[in-house]
């Protein structure tokens, strides 16, 4: 297992900070890492709900596309096991609100998150993108509207969408099934803009989402990393704060408000 190395001095801290602030487009990314200080087990590795469980079927879209009805009800009846306990009673950490405070603050313009577990959301985030889906919300998969769980009956499964009467089906996106276009979308015109990335809690190495911060790298824009551990995409960060997200980020933002007020008074 990776080894923890020193904590980011304030030097560091400091450093970033100033980066962000130089930053015409600061945008994030953020992955499994920040779920885990709220409390949410990560799939893989040790402790893993897969290494635990066994992982879903590769081809879980077109299983749910052969039978949506069979797929609804397996969903209701698995709402009370391990896997959904932990999202029902988790709530933002410190490292949620201090991202939602740099996009408050102007600073931080968009987000990218590879979490379902609609933390950036519950911290006050508006300007993101759930590239994996929100297990909160339920979408159509022909018109990709959304909707609140509650707002959607499910005594006819499955259930159709109130906009198109397109097949509705959970939101998080399932192995096989293609990141929703608009979601893409949003992700690509961001990072397009972008020339700085705060890349928090993840490795970056899922594709689609590791490729926005490698593609703001290789424009010649910033790659800031906040991780507990080495990761894989340490090496071509321009700054790596090592510490947990929840430490950190909550450092780091009051480094960029300090210096911001500094500049502004």
């Amino acid at each position: 297992m990776a080894q923890a190395t020193e904590k980011a001095s304030d030097q560091q801290i400091l450093a970033a900070a100033r980066a962000i602030l130089g930053a015409r487009y600061a945008i994030a990314l953020t992955g499994a890492g920040m779920s885990v200080e709220s409390g949410i087990p990560p799939f893989r590795g040790p402790g893993g709900l897969w290494t635990k469980y066994g992982e879903p079927p590769m081809n879980g879209y077109q299983i749910f596309l052969s039978d949506p009805k069979k797929a609804w009800e397996d969903r209701i009846r698995r709402q009370d096991d391990e896997l959904w306990r932990p999202l029902k009673i988790a709530k933002p950490n410190p490292g949620h609100q201090a991202l939602a405070r740099l996009e408050e603050i102007g600073v931080l313009r968009y987000l990218i998150t590879q979490n379902v577990d609609d933390l950036h959301r519950q911290a006050g985030h508006n300007a993101l993108a759930e590239i994996h889906g929100n297990w909160k919300l339920i979408r159509c998969i022909d018109c990709n509207a959304r909707f609140r769980s509650e707002e959607i009956s499910l005594d006819t499964l499955p259930p159709s969408c109130p906009k198109c009467e397109g097949v509705l089906k959970s939101d998080t996106v399932s192995f096989g099934e293609p990141i929703p276009t608009d979601v893409l979308n949003h992700c690509m015109e961001h990072a397009a803009r972008a020339d700085l990335v705060i890349v928090a809690g993840t490795s970056a190495t899922v594709y689609p989402a590791a490729g926005f911060a490698i593609e703001v790298k290789q424009r010649g824009g910033i790659l800031v990393e906040a991780n507990l551990y080495e990761s894989e995409i340490t090496q071509i960060c321009d700054i790596s704060l090592r510490g947990a997200t929840g430490e950190i980020l909550p450092r780091l933002t009051a480094a960029v408000w300090e210096l911001r007020k500094a500049k502004l008074s």
